[in-house]
């Protein structure tokens, strides 16, 4: 298996001092859905949000797909995320516009912007984006507004969206956090079958460490900004999950 991300000795200091990566290291490989677990205040989302670079990192190397991204200039930012799909714990949509709508915003990184800002979109990528919807069982509600959808439709629309972008690998921060757990269950059944099937690679923050275990098919456990763990589901003992949350 190839290498589509490379993280060595990265570390982010925000202006207020707190020091919320301290050196981490490790490598993800194509086709791997990863579930990074960690206490709240962790690292788990800076981590996330360094990696397409919503979030500057104070140190440290981030290569994704040959690309050095801490080094990369605003076009090969841009570049790197359309091919990184992010979904949100709080699903980030347009709530006024329809689900087509919000599911056609992950195509505006390949668009002009003049195209983009008016909302012209090829019959090709209405299509598709409509195909995603059905693949997702959101094909009754195409033509609804966000706003009138429950939270588990909402995030299948943030991944609907993510998937939009053709992307190479998916990062989620907390996607399931506000939503009950038969509805967090529907939602990783959806991601996982998506990832695996199209051979996206995934990192999913999570704090339920049962739903990691079930779906994950590696863990890295991060505590007070530095790894932990890094294993399959079934190495992640006991005494394990005690380190990563240990006070």
């Amino acid at each position: 298996m190839s290498t589509i991300l490379e993280i060595r000795n990265l570390k982010k200091v925000y202006t207020d001092g707190t020091a919320a990566l301290k050196g981490i290291d490790f490598q993800v490989n194509r086709g791997e859905f990863i579930a990074i677990i960690g206490p709240s205040g962790a690292g788990k989302s800076t981590l996330l949000r360094c990696i397409n670079r919503l979030v500057e990192p104070s140190e440290g190397l981030i290569q994704f797909n040959g690309m050095d991204a801490t080094r990369a200039g605003a076009k090969q930012i841009r570049k790197m995320r359309r091919e990184v799909g992010m979904i949100f714990q709080s699903f980030n949509l347009v709530q006024r516009v329809t689900v087509l709508r919000n599911v056609l915003h992950g195509r505006l990184g390949y668009m002009n912007p003049v195209r983009g800002s008016l909302g012209i979109y090829s019959k090709k990528d209405i299509e598709e984006a409509k195909q995603i919807l059905t693949r997702l069982g959101l094909q009754q509600q195409t033509f609804k507004r966000a706003d009138e959808l429950s939270g588990g439709q909402q995030q299948r629309v943030g991944i609907a969206r993510a998937l939009s972008q053709k992307p190479l690998m998916i990062l989620a921060d907390e996607p399931i956090a506000s939503l009950d757990p038969v509805t967090s269950d529907s939602i990783m059944q959806h991601l996982q079958t998506i990832c695996l099937e199209d051979g996206i690679t995934c990192m999913v923050n999570l704090h339920q460490v049962e739903v990691a275990k079930k779906f994950a098919t590696r863990i890295i456990g991060i505590h007070k900004g530095t790894v932990v763990f890094d294993g399959t589901p079934d190495q992640l003992s006991d005494d394990m999950i005690e380190k990563v949350y240990q006070q």
